[in-house]
């Protein structure tokens, strides 16, 4: 099965993909809802690399979702489309999932970028309640990325540097935990 959503923020395609490369933009995104909490490699790196990650993944940061890997790949699409357009590709699994094929794509629109989360999903019996799962998740990473854009992509600007309610604090690269604490709400 197959979500796909989109949404227009207010800002340039290339400054929406750097904040598209970072791990700790991941997880402010999915922040309440998801955290994630790197296990191989054990620590986050500070741009994401073409390769794989395993994370362990907690519902409301309270409830255990099992494993997911993560396998990053980047495509640029600009040459053939006429215009700025940028895929960052997630060929990954999971616990409950046996196909998670995220692609995340950048185009620019004018003066503003169009986001479109779409995956495509394989869990058995579950696959209807996952994809119901994931609509829900990104209907939120975009209001998320609303907000984001809405402060010049800067995470600092959201007091949120990173922090432990997005699951990025204790084992990324960076700022120190006293320097990365969590002061928001968000």
């Amino acid at each position: 099965m197959r979500v796909e959503r989109s949404v227009l923020l207010p800002c340039p395609a290339p400054r929406c993909v750097q904040a598209l490369q970072t791990p700790q933009t991941m997880c402010y995104v999915a922040h309440p809802m998801l955290r994630f909490v790197p296990l191989s490699p054990p620590t986050w790196p500070p741009r994401w690399e073409a390769q794989r990650y395993r994370v362990a993944v907690r519902f409301f940061g309270l409830l255990p979702m099992g494993t997911q890997q993560i396998t990053i790949s980047w495509l640029d699409r600009s040459a053939e489309f006429g215009h700025f357009l940028v895929e960052m590709q997630d060929h990954g699994c999971g616990t409950f999932m046996s196909r998670w094929d995220h692609t995340i794509t950048v185009q620019a629109c004018q003066e503003a970028c169009r986001y479109t989360d779409r995956v495509d999903i394989a869990a058995g019996l579950l696959t209807p309640l996952v994809w119901l799962f994931a609509w829900c998740l990104f209907w939120h990473r975009q209001r998320r990325w609303k907000r984001l854009v809405a402060h010049g992509m800067d995470l600092a600007a959201r007091k949120w540097v990173g922090g432990s309610a997005g699951g990025c604090r204790a084992r990324q690269h960076g700022p120190t935990r006293a320097a990365s604490r969590d002061v928001s709400k968000d």
